[in-house]
């Protein structure tokens, strides 16, 4: 594992590089940091607090303010002033069941999701939003309150770090456990495989809008899943089901198995669409600067239909 003073040569593109470094409160920095950076070249724009006016730049202000776009006419640094907002709770919900722990060439899926929330953890904290946290297998892990402190990132990073996939699991019937728990309205952004029937999930996404909450869905895929590479006969094992395990011929599969798995992502589409909740596909070869991209944009969109 990479010690600290390496962390400078690592690339906020690379997910699974990132993953090599281990700590989540560090990476979720050099992710946040390197898009803030980078954000005058991003086709995303936005954000969850208002600008108010500019003032020259001084050491030791955050370089995630710098407006690039003044210092590109002037070649002088200036600092976005915002105003600040704390209406906004989330709850950053992370699925943690078995198919979570699949990954092949790329890190997996449940290591790419948790880098993903504590990445979005410290943005929104990094905004002054209260962010909280809510992990699942069969059943809710974990819930954190949703806070507008270092101290709850801090608590969110360290239980990502620790909490490992657990077991099989029914998405529509932990959902609807959580919905109780949701206290105030909020902000829920979802971060999951979603492989489930399409049904109880819908309703479940139903219920979450019946209680006023706004829902943004992360979808995570490996890079195998999306392209069904395999050409061998191969033995495929269950990650939710324990001893579960069936050996195919990949070419008579493969036709059927990316004709349903485009099936069930069209109608998940289709689902969030028809539902109002925004949604995302990333494989986990994904940067997460995409999806810090698209939150930001959702943000920004819900902003301006109020």
């Amino acid at each position: 594992m990479p010690h600290a003073s390496q962390a400078g040569d690592l690339t906020p593109d690379d997910p699974t590089a990132l993953a090599r470094f281990g700590k989540l409160d560090v990476v979720a920095k050099l992710i946040v940091e390197g898009y803030m950076v980078g954000q005058h070249k991003s086709p995303f724009k936005g954000s969850s607090v208002e600008f108010v006016e500019h003032r020259q730049y001084y050491p030791g202000d955050e370089i995630r303010h710098i407006d690039w776009r003044a210092y590109g006419k002037t070649g002088k640094y200036y600092i976005k002033e915002f105003e600040e907002e704390t209406n906004l709770r989330c709850y950053l919900i992370v699925d943690g069941s078995g198919s979570m722990a699949y990954g092949q060439s790329t890190l997996s899926k449940f290591d790419y999701a948790r880098q993903l929330a504590a990445a979005l953890g410290y943005l929104l904290i990094s905004q002054r939003d209260a962010v909280g946290l809510m992990t699942f297998d069969t059943k809710v892990r974990e819930q954190i309150t949703p806070a507008a402190s270092e101290l709850n990132f801090q608590q969110l990073a360290q239980s990502l770090n620790q909490w490992q996939p657990g077991a099989e699991t029914s998405l529509a019937s932990v959902f609807a456990q959580m919905i109780p728990l949701l206290k105030r309205r909020s902000l829920v952004i979802l971060i999951s495989d979603f492989f489930d029937k399409i049904e109880p999930l819908t309703e479940a996404l139903k219920q979450f809008q019946h209680a006023r909450h706004e829902v943004i869905l992360f979808q995570i895929v490996a890079p195998e899943e999306e392209d069904f590479p395999f050409t061998r006969p191969t033995q495929f094992r269950s990650l939710e089901k324990d001893g579960h395990r069936v050996l195919v011929d990949p070419h008579r599969l493969r036709q059927t198995y990316l004709e349903q798995y485009r099936e069930f992502i069209d109608r998940l589409t289709r689902t969030c669409g028809n539902a109002g909740v925004d949604y995302l596909k990333l494989t986990t070869s994904t940067p997460y600067q995409t999806a810090l991209g698209a939150y930001l944009d959702s943000r920004s969109r819900r902003k301006g239909k109020r």
